[in-house]
């Protein structure tokens, strides 16, 4: 890591559910909380837990110098609404299968 900026993975026993426009998404009781300085924590759902189907892979492909180079997902009228790292960086590899989103409720 740079000088300053720190990222830390670890497992989460919170309830992470994801909805939008009244449609589950995704739901989990295993997901990872990525901490990253100067973003607010990211929960990263396996990919088990999401509903994959209701997706459509998006061409948007963003790259972070710390964790990789990011792949994106969409719905109808809700481009970019999730991402994962499917070759993520060595000091964040737990983080690969599982994907993220912009809004999520904790429990």
């Amino acid at each position: 890591m740079t000088r300053g900026h720190t990222i830390t993975v670890e497992r989460s026993d919170r309830h992470v559910r994801v909805v939008h426009d009244g449609q589950v998404l995704a739901e989990s009781d295993r997901p990872l909380v990525l901490h990253e300085t100067g973003c607010p924590p990211r929960y990263y759902l396996p990919a088990e837990d999401v509903r994959l189907e209701l997706l459509t892979p998006s061409d948007t492909h963003t790259h972070c110098p710390f964790k990789g180079t990011a792949s994106y997902w969409s719905l109808p009228g809700a481009p970019d609404l999730v991402w994962s790292y499917p070759d993520p960086k060595p000091d964040v590899a737990q983080i690969k299968n599982h994907l993220c989103f912009y809004e999520v409720e904790v429990s």
